[in-house]
């Protein structure tokens, strides 16, 4: 079969299969530096960016001239790259490259401001999950968790937190473990 039949040849097809690893690579570390806030709750604005930039990553990868071969090539790269980074979460390095860990928020009552700074959350969205939760005051608070999933978890006071829900969490010794 003559692959130049459907504009891939060699040459291309190694040029898409690398461009889709750097995109990738790229795209974990950025998600790394900016938290994983960046992707946990979409405006309408940051769902329009995210189509925006997969456009233009997109194009880079099929370069000037997109072709079917190319497409299909750059699709099965993608999905390959994102089944192996499943399969290695598996492990303790590619898992601690791939997720960010979980940071404590909120202990009792108190706000932790620096966690919250570090990890991209605005005080105003912390306290907007509060009420989402039904929190009415802070002292029912027995800890506001930032999951690795870029979600906020709220854990109420009135038993005591064992320490099997708090493994590996950044900020765990700050928190209140009695009810």
């Amino acid at each position: 079969m003559d692959w130049m039949e459907f504009g891939l040849d060699g040459v291309d097809a190694v040029r898409v299969v690398v461009s889709c690893v750097v995109f990738y690579v790229g795209i974990i570390l950025l998600l790394r530096i900016f938290g994983q806030r960046t992707l946990a709750s979409l405006s309408s604005f940051d769902v329009a960016a995210i189509i925006a930039m997969g456009a233009i990553i997109g194009r880079s990868i099929l370069g000037d001239t997109p072709t079917l071969a190319a497409g299909i090539l750059g699709l099965a790269t993608l999905l390959i790259l994102q089944a192996l980074s499943g399969f290695g979460r598996r492990f303790g390095f590619v898992r601690s490259v791939v997720n960010s860990p979980a940071v404590v928020l909120m202990a009792g009552r108190e706000i932790l401001a620096d966690n919250l700074s570090k990890s991209h959350v605005d005080h105003d969205e912390l306290i907007a999950k509060l009420r989402s939760a039904g929190i009415r005051n802070r002292d029912e608070v027995a800890c506001a968790i930032l999951e690795s999933t870029g979600q906020i978890s709220v854990i109420r006071r009135g038993a005591p937190i064992t320490e099997e829900m708090l493994t590996g969490v950044v900020g765990a010794d700050r928190v209140p473990r009695d009810g």
